[in-house]
């Protein structure tokens, strides 16, 4: 296997793992540093309930592992905004994603053997799934269902969570206004050049995910990366508006053409049709102003860290050529003047 000569970001969630963690980042740590010349590892821990904000911190004092990055979140967040908060922080020339639970390592070689050769986004799809419950998976195939419909892309097949991000892609999501939503997406519709790979390995452990966290966290993806629900309900509005108009020139065309009309029919329509009509108005311009707010708000932040901590030991810290230099020794040699 190849060491490239690249700084290499890896960015792992992990929550209630404390048993598994010494031994997950000792063999991220192994393979890293047979791949990149320089690497970092970013440990973002999802609030866990366990003892694993201790481990890490046992594992960065100064007989633990090198280059770890450890973020310890407050509370609870899904895993792209998670995944997020090590990729703003990451400092690589590029930056992989990996969940301990499902992706397996192993294949990062192939994955930046790709991106040095040009590659921006490289992503990689376990054909191995963990197995969830019939309700999950319903809501899951009529996400991607919709999402494809709106945006023409798979995102379980054609964007999945395992990736690898130049530094380019990252500084790109970072001028976005929600750039923990749009990350998800963003590798895969923002026009880079982009390799899809696919492997198979036995994930590491199941893990059952919550449909109803599910279901809002897949909401808030398809309302934040397009328009078409809201502009469904303003077509709706202007075509009840449009209707109710025909409506009331049909109703006056019967008042001017019908003579045995019923009597009060002509004066009930009209005031439906126009009330309809002006129903359909307000609705019209509610939707656009929601659009428009909804382009303009700047929600307060998805996250935030309780606690910070590196590895006492840096590789690349090490490697400089840098020589300590006693302050005495920077000191001039005094001037003996003879007397003649």
């Amino acid at each position: 296997m190849p060491c490239y000569p690249v700084f290499l970001s890896v960015v792992l969630v992990v929550r209630n793992q404390a048993a598994q963690l010494e031994q997950i980042l000792s063999d991220a740590d192994r393979r890293l540093a047979a791949l990149a010349s320089d690497y970092e590892l970013i440990i973002v821990d999802n609030a866990s309930a366990d003892g694993s904000v201790g481990e890490l911190k046992r594992l960065t004092q100064e007989d633990g592992l090198p280059n770890l990055q450890v973020y310890a979140l407050t509370k609870e967040v899904d895993t792209n905004t998670a995944s997020w908060v090590g990729m703003e922080n990451a400092l690589g020339d590029y930056v992989a994603v990996i969940n301990p639970l499902t992706d397996d390592i192993a294949f990062l070689p192939k994955m930046l053997e790709r991106a040095t050769q040009g590659a921006d986004v490289v992503l990689a799809r376990n054909e191995q799934r963990p197995e969830q419950t019939w309700a999950y998976n319903g809501a899951f195939a009529v996400f991607n269902a919709l999402y494809k419909y709106f945006h023409g892309i798979n995102l379980s097949r054609e964007a999945p969570d395992y990736r690898l991000l130049s530094k380019q892609v990252i500084n790109f999501i970072l001028q976005h206004p929600q750039p923990a939503m749009a990350y998800r997406h963003i590798p895969a519709t923002g026009g880079f050049s982009r390799e899809n790979l696919s492997y198979s390995a036995p994930p590491r452990a199941s893990h059952t995910k919550h449909l109803g966290d599910s279901v809002d966290r897949g909401t808030r993806l398809l309302v934040s990366t397009t328009r078409a629900p809201m502009r469904l309900v303003t077509s709706l509005s202007l075509f009840g508006a449009v209707a109710s108009l025909l409506y009331s020139l049909y109703v006056v065309g019967v008042a001017l053409l019908k003579d045995n009309v019923a009597p009060g029919w002509i004066s009930l329509s009209l005031q439906q049709s126009g009330m309809f009509f002006l129903i359909s108005l307000v609705l019209l311009v509610l939707g656009e102003y929601v659009l428009h707010m909804a382009s303009l708000s700047n929600q307060g932040p998805a996250y935030h860290v309780a606690q910070e901590f590196t590895s006492a030991r840096m590789t690349r810290q090490e490697k400089l050529n840098v020589e300590e230099v006693s302050t005495a020794s920077l000191q001039p040699e005094p001037r003996i003047e003879r007397a003649g």
